[in-house]
């Protein structure tokens, strides 16, 4: 299993845009990858699942894959996470 530490970076936090964009990136991997707030994992791959986080601005989530291609898949959503979602 590999894990990350994310920071909600844009300061519109995760809406519907860059949710799309996380569930588009994690369902390009065969692994199964989830994102943790305050204990509550939504899988990654569902639009639905990541915007009900409602991860605001400065929110700290844990990313976790396990499967063949877990650390390619973190390091994706990492990319998006750091790069604000393009918004900014």
């Amino acid at each position: 299993m590999t894990e990350k530490i994310l920071t909600v970076l844009n300061r519109a936090g995760i809406h519907a845009r860059p949710a799309a964009l996380i569930a588009q990136t994690a369902n390009k991997f065969a692994s199964e990858i989830s994102i943790e707030k305050d204990s509550a994992a939504v899988n990654a791959k569902s639009i639905m699942g990541v915007i009900t986080m409602a991860a605001g601005y400065n929110t700290q989530l844990t990313l976790r894959a396990e499967g063949p291609d877990e650390k390619q898949a973190v390091a994706a959503i990492t990319q998006l996470f750091e790069s604000k979602f393009e918004e900014e």
